[in-house]
C-alpha cells in the first residue's frame, strides 16, 4: 500500500492541493519500508490525481479536499481520507493499527455546507485541563496587552503552563498568510499541547480543527491577558 499525506512541517495540510509538500509512504505487512518527502508539482485541476497514480498512489490522506477531486481520485482508484490532522507518523501510525477514521473537511469549498458546533464554555478555573497549556491571543507579548479578537490573524499568543504557572509569549507564525490561518493556528496549538484557547471569535474551520483536537475554545474575550489570568485564577509566577 502506498499513501501520499498532504504536508506542512510534520502535521497534515489542511488543503490537499494547496500543501506546500507530500508524504510518500509504502506500507509492507504492517510496516514503513519507505518514506519521502516531496515538493508539491502544482496544483492544476486533473492533474495530482494522474501524478499520484502514475507514483502507485493507493491512498491519499488530507484535512480537506474538493468533491472533484475526491471523484477524479475515485476514478483513478485512489481511495481519498479527508478530514485528518495532526502529526504525519502519528497519523501513519493510525492508518497501520486501522484507527484512521475520515472526519469533516476542514477545507472552505464553494458551495460547501458547514456543520455547526457546539463550544464549550469554561466558567471557572476548576474546569480548565491542567494537564494541558493554556493559550491566550494576545495584540502584543505581554500579558498587559489586550486580547486580540481575531484567532487565526492573533498577532500573538502566549501560552501558560499551569504546571510551572509560566507563560511564553510567541509571535503567531500564520497571521500573514493568504489563507487557511485559521486551521494552520489550530493546528500549532494543537501540536503544542495546549488544551484551551481564550480569544474574541473563531471560525467554524477552525473550531473544528480545535474540536478534534480536544481544544476547548472560549470566545467572546476582551480585555488585558492579564485581567482574564485574574479572572481564571491563573497564577502567574
Amino acid at each position: 500500500m502506498k499513501l501520499a499525506i498532504s504536508t506542512e512541517g510534520n502535521s497534515v495540510s489542511a488543503h490537499f492541493g494547496r500543501c506546500p509538500s507530500y508524504t510518500i509512504v509504502d506500507i509492507k505487512d504492517g510496516e514503513v519500508v519507505n518514506k519521502e518527502v516531496i515538493d508539491n508539482p502544482g496544483h492544476r485541476p486533473g492533474f495530482l490525481p494522474e501524478y499520484l497514480s502514475e507514483k502507485g498512489v493507493e491512498c491519499v490522506i488530507a484535512g480537506g479536499m474538493g468533491p472533484r477531486a475526491q471523484t477524479l481520485f475515485h476514478q483513478k482508484n485512489i481511495t481519498p481520507i479527508i478530514g485528518i490532522q495532526g502529526p504525519v507518523d502519528e497519523v501513519i501510525d493510525k492508518f497501520i493499527n486501522q484507527e484512521l477514521e475520515k472526519g469533516e473537511d476542514l477545507c472552505d469549498h464553494p458551495h460547501s455546507e458547514t456543520r455547526c458546533t457546539q463550544k464549550k464554555s469554561v466558567q471557572n478555573q476548576k474546569e480548565i485541563n491542567t494537564q494541558k497549556k493554556v493559550c491566550f491571543t494576545a495584540q502584543g507579548d505581554s500579558i498587559e496587552d489586550e486580547i486580540d479578537p481575531r484567532f487565526g490573524r492573533a498577532a500573538y499568543f502566549l501560552i501558560y503552563d499551569p504546571q510551572t504557572k509560566s507563560i511564553e509569549s510567541t509571535e503567531n507564525p500564520n497571521k500573514d498568510q493568504m489563507q487557511g490561518v485559521g486551521i494552520k493556528s489550530a493546528q500549532f496549538l494543537a501540536n503544542n499541547n495546549v488544551g484551551t484557547l481564550f480569544t474574541g471569535r473563531v471560525g467554524p474551520k477552525a473550531e473544528a480543527v480545535l474540536q478534534s483536537s480536544n481544544v476547548y475554545a472560549v470566545t467572546g474575550m476582551s480585555g488585558t491577558v492579564k485581567d482574564v489570568l485574574k479572572k481564571y485564577s491563573l497564577e502567574v509566577k
